[in-house]
């Protein structure tokens, strides 16, 4: 399991990222601040690092700049938060060495993916994530495919992230905002019925295997047994 750790001061933003890079099979380890980045970067590197450019103390490109100038991380695969519309800071970040920029808001799924790439691009690869198969439904991550009982199906691209966070946190109850905040964003502010649509669409494209998504009253979703 790879590690993470996200340079993130707004505690929301923090624990969603957290949450739904753990889902993604990451180990993830948040700070607020750069003091508390330094000192677990003493005791150990991750495979990535998020960092937000407003910080107190160091802000993140004073610690892009320190990760560069070192021989230890010069090359450790950097993702800059940047604010909406500041397009000098994606300058900055991408000229002290980022390898790539995600503008906030964003949703969280598209952070995934961007991070599993700068992953890749490193010669990093997340295993956990590939394949995932579970009562006759099968997601290859790697394809962006889904069979069921062997033969393909098409969903949408929301109605295959939803299932993918669904089958990656098998048999746990998930929170409707919880879900909303991980496969639509953190700033996702339509309403909860769209939740309810998909998971609607999704279980007739399923068929006779709908069944394995499951409405867990008062609460939310869960997948399998």
């Amino acid at each position: 399991m790879l590690k993470i750790y996200i340079v993130e001061d707004d505690e929301d933003i923090r624990e969603v990222v957290k949450y739904a890079l753990c889902s993604a099979g990451f180990e993830v380890t948040g700070f607020e601040s750069s003091l508390e980045f330094y000192k677990a970067m003493n005791d150990s590197s991750p495979a990535l690092v998020l960092l937000d450019i407003m910080l107190p103390g160091d802000d993140g490109l004073d610690i892009l700049k320190k990760l560069r100038s070192s021989n230890n991380t010069k090359k450790l695969p950097v993702i800059m938060l940047t604010a909406k519309g500041s397009e000098l800071d994606k300058v900055k970040g991408l000229d002290f060495g980022a390898d790539d920029y995600v503008t906030k808001p964003f949703g969280v799924m598209e952070l995934v993916s961007r991070v599993n790439a700068v992953l890749r691009r490193s010669g990093v690869e997340n295993e956990p994530d590939k394949k995932l198969e579970y009562g006759g439904i099968t997601i290859d991550n790697t394809r962006r495919t889904v069979t069921v009982d062997g033969e393909p199906i098409i969903l949408t691209f929301k109605e295959y992230e939803l299932l993918h966070y669904l089958m990656l946190n098998k048999g746990l109850a998930l929170d409707r905002s919880k879900i909303l905040e991980t496969v639509w964003g953190y700033d996702f502010e339509g309403e909860s019925r769209t939740l309810d649509m998909h998971i609607r669409s999704l279980r007739q494209k399923l068929g006779m295997l709908a069944q394995n998504i499951k409405t867990i009253r008062n609460v939310g979703y869960k997948f399998g047994e």
